[in-house]
């Protein structure tokens, strides 16, 4: 295992078998200001050595336990999951569940047993019959544009989806999308993807942490990078925070420059 030119991560936390004590030290959010919190968004995907962050559809087939474990740190951690509405459906997403292991630190935190998962939706088109609306720990929060169909967001809310307008037409602006979440008391911000959603909050400037894992798999096709969408004017600078290597799978954590 190696380590970030900050030494997060070192010999103690190889020796401890990558506690989860010791994993949620080495990802923790950074400290907001006194009296001025604001929002930090930090993005966790997986990729292949050829760039392709999915096989068959899903992320799983090019993960490791280890890679889950930095999953599980991550939410356990944040406020609220962020996720697009096609990756809700293509990886059959569920609610984020209650873990006693970070039980203590989340109640000290001021944060709510489980984070929440934020859906970016447009369109609205569900199955509200799903455990990701059916039985969440906390209530899943569906965020979409003013213009949205007002049966569908009836619907949303009848299925007891918190439905949250982060834009004036029928889409969601990034930007507003970050603030309304952090005007409900959630500052740290995770995002799943998918790539379009996350090429999308690249584009807006309001990304400040890639954890990124590096899968030592080669897959070919034409599987989606981890972000898609139209380029930025300018390519967005990120610099290494830490890096850990285990079994030729690389987790690097980066932050906006």
């Amino acid at each position: 295992m190696a380590s970030g030119s900050d030494g997060l991560l070192g010999g103690d936390l190889a020796e401890r078998e990558w506690s989860l004590t010791g994993l949620a030290a080495a990802y923790a959010y950074p400290e907001p200001a006194p009296g001025s919190p604001q929002p930090w968004l930090r993005a966790n995907m997986v990729s292949t050595l050829d760039g392709a962050a999915q096989h068959d559809g899903r992320s799983q087939p090019i993960s490791t336990a280890t890679d889950m474990r930095i999953f599980g740190t991550l939410r356990a951690l944040a406020d609220v999951v962020l996720v697009g509405a096609e990756t809700v459906r293509q990886e059959g997403y569920r609610p984020a569940r209650v873990r006693a292991e970070f039980a203590a630190a989340r109640e000290a935190a001021g944060q709510a047993p489980a984070p929440a998962i934020a859906v970016v939706s447009a369109g609205l088109e569900f199955d509200y019959g799903l455990p990701l609306f059916t039985s969440p720990a906390v209530p899943t929060l569906i965020l979409t544009g003013a213009a949205a169909a007002p049966d569908r967001v009836a619907a949303a809310e009848k299925a007891g989806a918190q439905v949250v307008i982060a834009g004036d037409g029928i889409g969601v602006d990034p930007v507003r999308a970050v603030q309304a979440l952090a005007e409900l008391g959630h500052t740290r911000l995770l995002t799943e993807g998918g790539p379009r959603l996350l090429g999308q909050l690249v584009a807006a400037g309001v990304l400040d942490e890639l954890c990124l894992t590096i899968s030592p798999m080669l897959t070919a096709g034409d599987a989606q990078r981890i972000a898609g969408g139209p380029s930025v004017a300018v390519p967005k600078r990120f610099e290494l925070v830490s890096l850990l290597e285990e079994d030729g799978f690389l987790f690097g954590r980066y932050r906006r420059t």
